[in-house]
């Protein structure tokens, strides 16, 4: 991390709800600072949980004033079992009072480089109407895979030397492999990081990881004036 980022640690035994919490502050505190909150939603199933308790405790959100993101999806539609967008729709996005244009997909059905370039056409157009030289979230929250990935960033995937573009099209060494996800300029853009981690097995990539010695794609997430925090259920 950046000399001046130090890592926020969150281990609790209540992982969705205090996941749930968390979030859900994050949100408040944005829509009081600047009258909305721009959040990006990780895939995999540890977010399930998450959102459910995030439905159940965050009654009175103001979900109007929330504008969500994907941080990456599988080239698939969506409504196949293995999309992020359908995951989230279940869990959470059918069950708040969210309009249906703060809900910025990325089409898994069409041509994955198709994709990209329109989701990335998308967040840009949101920023350059404020200023942005890139999209900013304002709580970005993301994953860790088994072998220290986040979002479709893989170990060893060419996508981690991007530099220039904020979403670009991949492929991944697990199922379904053709995806679209955003890259570590856009990610380390954000005000807020939060990495969402269950599972005893996980806990060595994450000591490894805040230990800041680790060349993982999930350790290259350094946002360079925002702050980043660990929610690791124990």
């Amino acid at each position: 991390m950046p000399a001046d980022v130090t890592p926020r640690v969150l281990r609790t035994a209540d992982f969705a709800a205090e996941a749930a919490d968390f979030i859900a502050a994050e949100i408040r505190a944005a829509v009081n600072a600047r009258g909305f909150c721009r959040l990006a939603l990780s895939g995999g199933n540890t977010p399930r949980a998450v959102h459910q308790e995030l439905v159940r405790s965050g009654r009175g959100l103001q979900w109007n004033h929330v504008q969500i993101t994907f941080g990456d999806e599988r080239c698939v539609p969506p409504d196949d079992p293995d999309s992020n967008f359908q995951m989230a729709r279940e869990t959470l996005l059918d069950a708040i009072d969210i309009p249906p244009g703060n809900v910025f997909r990325i089409r898994g059905e069409i041509a994955p480089e198709e994709a990209a370039t329109e989701y990335e056409h998308k967040l840009a157009a949101v920023a350059a109407r404020l200023g942005e030289e890139r999209y900013v979230h304002d709580l970005l929250l993301l994953g860790l895979g088994e072998d220290g990935h986040t979002a479709s960033l893989f170990p060893r995937s060419p996508a981690l030397a991007e530099t220039a573009r904020n979403v670009i099209a991949v492929t991944g060494p697990k199922p379904p492999p053709q995806r679209v996800t955003m890259t570590l300029p856009l990610l380390n853009a954000a005000r807020h990081v939060a990495f969402l981690v269950e599972g005893a097995d996980k806990l060595p990539l994450v000591n490894e990881i805040l230990a800041g010695q680790s060349t993982l794609p999930a350790a290259r997430v350094k946002p360079a004036t925002g702050a980043v925090t660990w929610v690791i259920g124990s």
